[in-house]
């Protein structure tokens, strides 16, 4: 059954002649230019209703990439994306009803947003730093898997997927280095890593770098008004080098037992996607809620404001309690 969200907006794409990827990207600049203006310019009396417009268009951009992670099995990624639209609206709703109480929260709740999606979406779009996150942690694994001694594996050529087409190496790609003119397909850059033998192991997209893992805390330890920067810089020093080494770790393992395991099988599912999309996954997830447990005792303003933010489900199942934004 097609999503009918989806086709709405793969049926605008086609009356404005763009591909639909260019489309999502669209709605989610759109969403990030008015929460930014909510962030940016939250003293003007125009911030929340532009924070109002914004959400939901954020929660839209998320969601249409759910088809995508129902196609590749990925649960994980299927329950974050498919729940961003209800949590977009339910953010504009909380927007709407100006409880002060809440005002430095959702004042910090868009910069996150903004200040997350901003890092990543500035890689994504010069494909000069695209191909440059994604031979490094390429690398990073081949470094690690040595270091391990478990050599015999080699980095690949760059490759390049583009909408619509078969992908072909960068060398033989005549688009612009430092701007993205056309739309990427499902890969974008990537390098594949291959075994002593030659053949393709696994292949490395930007993804998976952690950049998405780390632009996260970038986001949500950048909006911290309050914070001096001092504070800010030491927290992102603690997290970002860390989400690194163990996204090495992560990455490394993932490529080993793809090789070692090459006829394993759980339920029809091959070592690759159960590693990439349950073992991996889970794990990265616990080790970012610890992240964020350590840096609670630096930045004690973060833990207020994600409470703040879970207090409408904790309320649902339970005492409801509502900390001041100065307390």
């Amino acid at each position: 059954m097609e999503d009918p969200i989806g086709s709405v907006v793969n049926s605008l794409a086609e009356s404005f002649g763009i591909a639909e990827v260019t489309m999502q990207l669209l709605i989610g600049a759109t969403g990030l230019l008015l929460l930014g203006i909510g962030f940016h310019r939250s003293t003007e009396s125009y911030s929340v209703r532009a924070s109002i417009a914004g959400w939901p268009l954020i929660g839209l951009f998320f969601y249409l990439y759910s088809d995508h992670y129902v196609e590749i099995a990925d649960p994980v990624l299927v329950l974050m994306t498919a729940g961003a639209l209800p949590a977009g609206i339910g953010m504009s709703y909380w927007e709407a009803r100006g409880e002060a109480v809440h005002s430095g929260t959702l004042h910090w709740l868009r910069g996150c947003v903004v200040w997350s999606m901003l890092p990543y979406y500035a890689v994504y779009s010069i494909p000069q730093l695209n191909m440059g996150f994604v031979y490094f942690t390429a690398l990073s694994a081949e470094w690690m898997l040595e270091f391990s001694g478990i050599g015999g594996y080699a980095v690949g050529e760059m490759m390049v997927e583009r909408f619509g087409h078969a992908p072909i190496p960068v060398s033989d790609w005549e688009g612009n280095r430092w701007i993205l003119s056309e739309p990427l397909g499902e890969a974008g850059f990537f390098v594949p890593m291959n075994d002593s033998e030659g053949g393709n192991v696994v292949a490395f997209i930007l993804a998976c770098s952690a950049f998405q893992s780390m632009a996260v805390f970038i986001g949500a330890i950048v909006a911290l008004s309050s914070v001096h920067w001092k504070r800010k810089l030491r927290a992102l020093l603690i997290a970002l080098p860390t989400i690194h080494v163990l996204n090495v770790f992560r990455n490394a393992g993932i490529v080993w037992l793809t090789d070692a395991y090459p006829s394993w099988s759980l339920f029809g599912m091959g070592m690759f996607d159960f590693a990439h999309s349950y073992a991996a996954k889970f794990a990265s997830l616990f080790a970012m809620f610890l992240m964020a447990i350590a840096l609670f005792d630096l930045l004690p303003e973060l833990h207020r404001h994600i409470m703040r933010v879970l207090n409408p489900l904790m309320g649902a199942l339970g005492p409801k309690q509502v900390p001041s934004d100065h307390s």
